[in-house]
């Protein structure tokens, strides 16, 4: 659980970590694997979402997805690609939120992950948290939680530490 200044600072800035669906590159799932390779290549990014036809979130495609359908045992198969679709390849076991004022979730999904799709509840993709933009307010917070918060360090004398080891803790 986050200290409450901490997830105060945090929360702050949650309404600039959405990076909104209509500016994020996606695919739908009846792509061929070519038109993902494109998209993925063109905007440089390793992973994207990908949706359904009625905007909701199903899942990721990656390079190394993608890649590893060309690989044959002696050379790359190239046509493999507009005879597979997104759907046949896509990780669908994905981390979601539901509100980017869940800091802590969040905070939490991204140690893994350079962003996190947000959906709501009906599992429609309303974008992305990137782990660039929760660390611009990271950044902040460190810079500003000594300004706008009195900090007292905690004595951990030696009783204290006795104490803790007498009590089987350490």
């Amino acid at each position: 659980m986050l200290i409450q200044p901490v997830e105060d600072l945090l929360s702050r800035n949650a309404d600039h970590y959405l990076i909104p669906a209509d500016v994020v590159a996606n695919v739908q799932t009846d792509n061929n694997l070519y038109h993902a390779f494109l998209v993925l290549t063109k905007v440089k990014y390793s992973k994207i979402p990908v949706l359904d036809h009625g905007g909701h979130f199903e899942g990721l495609v990656s390079l190394p997805l993608i890649t590893e359908q060309m690989l044959g045992f002696d050379q790359l198969n190239a046509e493999i690609l507009l005879q597979k679709r997104v759907c046949d390849v896509m990780e669908t076991q994905v981390k979601t939120v539901h509100d980017v004022d869940d800091v802590e979730e969040t905070l939490h999904l991204m140690i893994d992950n350079p962003f996190v799709p947000v959906v709501d509840e009906q599992q429609i993709f309303q974008g992305i948290v990137t782990r660039r933009e929760f660390m611009k307010s990271f950044n902040f917070l460190t810079h500003e939680i000594g300004k706008q918060y009195d900090m007292i360090e905690k004595d951990f004398s030696t009783r204290d530490c006795l104490k803790t080891k007498n009590s089987g803790i350490i």
